[in-house]
């Protein structure tokens, strides 16, 4: 899903640094729909132009944001297969 929209936000990556450093741009296919100060303006305007329909909001960095899972920040992963709520004890 949305593969078409990030390869058009990677080939113009370069370019809309040097326009639009650290604006939101909203992209559909493979054209630029607009450019807003804040996630929230992208975001209404996605809504208002799409509907339901998918498409890309992305910030215009360099850098890539962490994603941070909160399964995976909190350790839950790792949780105590011996705890109260767990059990591998059948009824027989």
């Amino acid at each position: 899903m949305l593969e078409k929209e990030l390869a058009f936000y990677e080939k113009n990556l370069e370019n809309w640094l040097s326009l639009y450093p650290g604006k939101f741009i909203l992209v559909k296919g493979e054209e630029l729909v607009g450019v807003y100060d804040t996630n929230e303006q992208a975001l209404a305007a996605g809504a208002s132009h799409f509907g339901l329909a998918s498409y890309l909001i992305r910030r215009v960095e360099k850098s890539k944001e962490d994603i941070n899972l909160p399964a995976l920040t909190l350790g839950l992963l790792y949780t105590n297969p011996t705890h109260s709520t767990y059990s591998t004890r059948t009824n027989t």
